[in-house]
């Protein structure tokens, strides 16, 4: 036991030394570095953040479709609950819509389990939005929705510029990368086999534009007193919930 307490010390005292220029950025945006419990990963918070409070987290990933370390990233934003939209890689989408498709054949299924993660229900559940008007954007990502107007509304524009420049250095043709919005939050979820400030960086202004583009698109919806259907953009009032999801 006690070896095992020196061993965890040493190797959280390495990763800690390891990391320093990224808990010295956290610092600097007054967010919270914290070791994990087994001091091979980290997470950073920060709760009074624009577009709004943050959490970043690498470690092992909460995904089986990520292999290796994840990198995932949570802003809160409290859109409306039901503003729900995706963008991930192309290859990823292939991947995730054959095993849905496997669970929905298989003569023992009738149906998806419920613990099938929002992103691989939503590609059976969603339409898909393929008028992205980036060639390259196009090729490389596929994007999905509660309704292709608000998807479109979402994707076109300044994340479609970053989604298509992330695509010629930070996600490389292949990596698993997934972009979200629900519960009224935005999520980022990505492979990364080393913790990389100038990655974290980059990754995090995606993020951040796609939070912006979706908060452009709720105001508009709520300007209206609409909220979205799956079969058209058909409206009622309602508000977003105010309780906190569980941890991305």
């Amino acid at each position: 036991m006690v070896l095992k307490r020196l061993k965890h010390w040493f190797v959280a005292r390495a990763n800690a030394m390891r990391w320093r220029a990224i808990h010295d950025w956290a610092e600097s945006r007054k967010a919270s570095f914290r070791l994990s419990r087994d001091g091979l990963g980290f997470m950073i918070e920060q709760q009074r953040a624009l577009p709004g409070s943050l959490r970043i987290e690498w470690g092992a990933p909460q995904r089986s479709y990520m292999s290796g370390t994840e990198l995932r990233m949570r802003c809160e934003l409290r859109l409306h609950n039901d503003l729900q939209m995706m963008v991930l890689c192309r290859e990823l989408m292939d991947r995730l819509e054959g095993t849905v498709f496997e669970a929905y054949t298989d003569t023992l299924k009738t149906r998806v389990d419920t613990d099938t993660p929002e992103e691989m229900r939503w590609l059976v559940m969603f339409p898909k939005y393929t008028q992205i008007s980036s060639k390259l954007v196009r090729q490389r990502y596929g994007a999905i929705g509660i309704n292709k107007e608000l998807t479109g509304a979402w994707i076109e524009g300044e994340l479609s510029e970053l989604l298509a420049q992330a695509s010629q250095d930070l996600l490389p043709e292949g990596q698993p990368f997934v972009l979200m919005t629900m519960r009224g939050n935005a999520y980022l979820r990505t492979t990364m086999a080393e913790p990389d400030l100038p990655r974290i960086q980059a990754l995090l202004k995606l993020l951040e534009t796609a939070c912006r583009e979706a908060q452009r698109v709720n105001s508009r919806l709520s300007d209206a007193g609409l909220w979205p259907t799956t079969t058209s953009v058909a409206w009622q009032s309602s508000s977003p919930e105010e309780d906190l999801p569980p941890r991305s």
